[in-house]
This record gives structure tokens, C-alpha cells and sequence, in this order.
């Protein structure tokens, strides 16, 4: 899954990564080292501007909410909810199928935060046992130091409570793709812990490749098989993943000292 990430890129960078043509600066996001659900997040996507005369797709980086929101909800609460999006069942489900054939983005982010669950936890877990030991929290990211593409969804949502010309009458909110955690070799693995992002979790956000951007971002693209394709899973072996301090795993805590690499797991902590 994805349930926290890092994004700490500027937009002049993202603009260039993305081939940016439209940004606003009173969008600019401060760099974030601890995203969490319902945080407003950085995210790419081919639309026409808005009241605009050329109604072409423009590349755009626009601010959303994370935790997607039906058009067709009544209330924005299940969107905390709805922060991942199955590879597998995203073409079906009634939540994405209409997002995943019209409104598909990329979220930029220098990778995320997973936390592992040895075997012992499992088998606390199983037993029923309420109190846990501390799981150890890993940052895994592109070996090359590249930015992180996600696959995501957005959707917009309307509040009809409020008038139209209301700031917050319209709900702009996205979700991440994810799919099967790679069981092959990392490209840099830790000394002590895991080898493959298998071990770390059973899923993982799905990674575009930069061969997949433009294709995943048209719009013109509704064909569901052809859009299908798009979800294999990258090239193996782009990915590192190395211990981090159990610091993030209280969201009150940001900045960039999350990402310092530790050299083996915090002490009380399993693998």
C-alpha cells in the first residue's frame, strides 16, 4: 500500500522533470517529508485550462487533496479511505472506474515509507495479541535518485452546500495506484534487513517510468484494455530501501532528518 511519502521536490523542478506549461505559485507547496492522508499534495495531470480558448490538454501541476472523493458521494468523509487504488480492480471498481478511464495524474515524490512486519509480528498478530512491538519504518526510493512517479487517480467532487462561487465548493482529490510489492533483488539492499520490497510489504505504489508518462496523462486515452496495459509494474531492480527512524511514524513530525539513512534497525524494533 501507500500510506505515508515524501515530497520535497520544488515546482521549478517539477516543471522541468514534467515538461510543465502551467503552474500557479499560490499553489506552491512547502517540501513535505511526512504526506499523510488528507494532505494537500503536488500532482501532474493533461488538462484544458479553464475558461480557456484553446481547449487542448495543457500539462499541468496542480494541488490536491489526498483521499479521493466520488463526484458521486454525498459526503467527503470516506475519502481518508480512499488513498490506494488496486492495479488489479481499478477498471471495475465503482469509486475509480469513471477516474481511471478519464482522470489519471502522476504524484511526484521522492519515495515513500512502508513499514515492515516480521515474522514475529505476524505471529502476534495472529494469536489474537492486542500490544505489538514497534514496527521498523523503511524509505524506499528510485536507486538512481530519480523522481518517484505514482500512478494516481483524481475525481472532482462538489459540495452543494456551500454556493458556487464558495473557495471550498469544489473538492479537487486523488488516490494512488498501487500493485504486488516486487519480489526481486533490490538494487541496494540494507546490510540487515530486507532484500526485495516483498519483504517489507505485500504492495507498492505503482511506478511510471518515464516511457509512460505522456501515454498515462492523455486524456484522450479512455480505451480501458489499452489503459490496462499501462499498469504493469516497472522494470526491476530501480529500487533501494534502507531504515529510517521511527520518528515518522507520528505524523506530527517533518522534515528532512525522516530521511536519514540509519545503519541497521532502531533498537526494540522487528524485521
Amino acid at each position: 500500500m501507500c500510506g505515508r511519502y515524501a515530497s520535497s521536490r520544488r515546482p521549478e523542478d517539477l516543471a522541468g522533470i514534467f515538461e510543465i506549461e502551467k503552474w500557479e505559485p499560490e499553489e506552491t507547496l512547502e517540501p513535505d517529508y511526512n504526506v499523510a492522508p488528507t494532505k494537500e499534495v503536488y500532482a501532474v495531470l493533461d488538462r484544458p485550462v479553464k475558461d480557456a480558448d484553446d481547449k487542448r490538454p495543457v500539462r499541468q501541476l496542480r494541488k490536491l487533496k489526498w483521499g479521493l472523493v466520488p463526484s458521486w458521494s454525498k459526503t467527503p468523509e470516506g475519502g481518508a479511505r480512499m488513498i490506494n487504488a488496486r492495479a488489479e480492480t481499478v477498471h471495475e471498481k465503482p469509486s475509480y472506474r469513471r477516474a481511471f478511464a478519464a482522470r489519471r495524474c502522476i504524484l511526484p515524490a521522492d519515495g515513500y515509507y512502508e513499514w515492515v512486519t516480521g515474522k514475529q509480528e505476524r505471529n502476534l498478530e495472529e494469536e489474537g495479541k492486542k500490544k505489538r512491538p514497534r514496527k521498523q519504518p523503511y524509505f524506499v526510493l528510485p536507486a538512481d535518485g530519480s523522481v518517484f512517479a505514482m500512478a494516481g487517480l483524481y475525481e472532482f467532487w462538489r459540495d452543494k452546500t456551500l454556493p458556487d462561487d464558495h473557495p471550498q465548493a469544489w473538492w479537487v482529490t486523488c488516490s494512488v495506484i498501487t500493485t504486488d510489492a516486487e519480489t526481486t533483488p533490490l538494487a541496494v539492499s540494507p546490510a540487515e534487513g530486507p532484500h526485495a520490497l516483498a519483504e517489507i510489504h505485500p504492495r507498492m505504489p505503482l511506478m511510471l517510468t518515464p516511457d509512460r508518462w505522456d501515454a498515462w496523462l492523455d486524456p484522450s486515452r479512455t480505451d480501458v484494455d489499452d489503459l490496462r496495459e499501462l499498469l504493469a509494474p516497472p522494470p526491476a531492480g530501480l529500487m533501494r530501501a534502507y531504515p529510517v527512524t521511527t520518528a515518522v511514524s507520528n505524523v506530527r513530525n517533518n522534515g528532512p532528518e525522516l530521511l536519514k539513512e540509519l545503519e541497521g534497525p532502531e533498537e526494540g524494533t522487528l524485521f
